[in-house]
């Protein structure tokens, strides 16, 4: 009613266009109002608290809003003229998908920040696998895009009811059609869900195929080898197979060097030389401190098994290799025999 008024008392606005000047002009003005708000207003109340989450929020929906309140007027002022078709369709069908676009990507850009790993942590205190944000962040978008279109479509009033009707039939094809990939998809879920390994961890598959993982996609796990061969293993049947983690529950790695020493030789001196020869590696982990074990009496040797820890699980081919060379040195310099299989074998004489 106070738009009618106005433009009954003033005779310069009797016209379509003037009138649709003017309800821009009034929209502009109330955009930009609400553009000094959320700068002024809203930052600052924003700034007081310890997160910065909200300060990225408030900077991100800034221009938006301007835009959407703008576009508002624009289809108020589109109501006030009076357009031939197709225009008359044409032209709000495209300021309202400028707006949906416009907060699509909003959205997005608000997505990015809010399922940043640091965010999440910090606002469950609890440490989160890079994995998880991977799967969400795809399941996320997807859902996003195709409530987007949906409502794209509903913008250009296309009639969706066909759609949805031959959806059902279509989505037992291709449920068929993609049942490996779909297995895939929710061995992924299942992988992220029991937290079984991450991005970084050292695993050994069933098969015998050890390495590193490198990445935890939606289809596949991708892990590479000591010998930098990159091995791509379906998510299906790693949620169904017997997986080692040599990373968890804790980062360390315990390697065992079996030794054999001749009989006769003292127990209490073979000890003191591997856990000398442990001690004295650099790459050995003090916590938790090295320790021999007696295992066998063996057919022609004492076997003992020297226990160690090391930081990461890919230096356990080296540091066996050192430990072995040095144990060798040590136990040689001590007088220390290292028996090996001998067979005697008599032959008896023809009487």
């Amino acid at each position: 009613m106070g738009l009618e008024k106005l433009f009954n008392a003033y005779p310069l606005l009797q016209n379509t266009a003037s009138q649709m000047a003017v309800i821009l002009v009034i929209y502009a003005i109330l955009a930009k109002a609400v553009d000094l708000f959320i700068s002024r207003g809203l930052s600052r109340l924003a700034a007081l608290s310890k997160m910065n989450l909200d300060d990225q929020i408030v900077a991100v929906i800034h221009r938006p809003i301007y835009w959407t309140v703008f576009g508002l007027g624009i289809l108020h002022a589109l109501e006030v003229g009076a357009f031939s078709q197709p225009w008359q369709f044409v032209l709000p069908g495209l300021t309202k998908s400028f707006i949906l676009l416009t907060w699509i990507i909003t959205i997005f850009s608000i997505m990015r920040l809010a399922l940043q790993q640091s965010t999440i942590e910090s606002l469950l205190r609890r440490k989160i696998p890079a994995t998880a944000f991977s799967i969400i962040k795809k399941i996320i978008r997807l859902i996003i895009l195709a409530v987007a279109v949906v409502w794209l479509l509903g913008v250009w009033n296309v009639n969706l009811t066909p759609f949805f009707a031959s959806a059902g039939i279509a989505g037992i094809a291709l449920a068929m059609a993609a049942k490996d990939s779909l297995a895939n998809f929710f061995g992924g879920i299942s992988i992220f869900m029991d937290n079984i390994f991450k991005e970084g961890d050292y695993i050994v598959l069933d098969s015998g195929e050890r390495g590193e993982v490198l990445d935890v996609g939606m289809r596949s796990t991708r892990i590479v080898t000591r010998d930098d061969i990159q091995i791509t293993i379906p998510n299906s049947i790693l949620a169904n197979t017997k997986i080692i983690n040599e990373s968890a529950p804790i980062p360390r790695f315990r390697i065992k060097v079996p030794v054999g020493v001749a009989y006769g030789s003292e127990a209490d001196a073979v000890e003191e030389v591997l856990l000398s020869s442990a001690s004295n590696n650099l790459m050995v982990s003090k916590e938790p401190v090295p320790r021999v074990r007696f295992r066998l009496l063996g057919q022609s040797s004492i076997d003992f098994d020297l226990l160690c820890w090391v930081e990461d699980p890919r230096q356990k081919g080296l540091i066996t290799h050192e430990l072995l060379k040095t144990i060798y040195t040590a136990l040689q310099e001590a007088d220390i025999a290292i028996p090996f299989p001998q067979l005697d074998v008599h032959i008896k004489g023809q009487e």
